[in-house]
């Protein structure tokens, strides 16, 4: 089981970055990590950095607070794990980027709907990197490509702080995605950056999202 802590060296080492403290932690099961977010969230004082975490999931499927099982269509040999964010069921696994972001919304001036929104703006002004339009949509947070879901959002606060974040569709196998209703939505189609033509590793697109979240936040 990987262990998150502070200090760590190699690849999770910690680097600052304009108040933010950015972690890499490569691919890491999502329970320890869930985990290690809240014990972050709840340690943490008025003075501690924010931090960014940038990582992938094994296979697992995550239903929050408001998920319903009638959107799990198929029970597969992938595991479905209740959990504190917002939304309903969604899929991690190998080839998607995950950044959990774990902010002072106080400190930094934001409230939950404008970290949202500047959360779907890095990931808009990420596909326009690669001259890919990502829209949004009324009451479905996330981003959108042509009317497919590209990265999806969820987020936990607890006493003006967040956890979780956001997952993008990078390089993966999209089929887990057939046997739910992605974040409660029938039909909704996903869609990911190799299919687009994209052709980056993964790492590298960890980078330029990094930029972007740290140019919106």
């Amino acid at each position: 089981m990987t262990r998150l802590t502070r200090g760590q060296t190699g690849e999770n080492a910690a680097s600052q970055h304009a108040a933010l403290i950015v972690r890499h932690l490569g691919r890491v099961e999502y329970e320890p990590t869930w985990h290690a977010m809240q014990d972050f969230t709840a340690r943490r004082g008025p003075d501690t950095p924010d931090e960014l975490w940038l990582l992938e999931h094994p296979p697992i499927y995550t239903l929050g607070l408001a998920g319903k099982r009638e959107h799990i269509l198929q029970v597969t040999h992938i595991p479905i794990l209740p959990v504190d964010r917002g939304g309903q069921v969604t899929y991690h696994g190998p080839g998607q980027l995950i950044a959990y972001l774990l902010l002072d919304l106080k400190r930094r001036g934001l409230s939950v709907r404008e970290l949202v929104n500047r959360m779907e703006q890095a990931v808009i002004d990420l596909l326009a990197d690669y001259g890919i339009e990502g829209q949004r949509r009324d009451k479905a947070p996330g981003v959108y490509v042509d009317g497919k879901k590209i990265a999806a959002l969820g987020l936990r606060i607890r006493h003006g702080m967040s956890y979780h974040g956001l997952a993008l569709n990078v390089d993966m196998d999209l089929a887990p995605f057939s046997a739910i209703n992605p974040c409660g939505y029938e039909g909704l189609k996903v869609t990911q950056l190799s299919e687009l033509g994209v052709d980056e590793p993964l790492d590298q697109v960890g980078e330029r999202l990094r930029v972007r979240l740290e140019a919106c936040l």
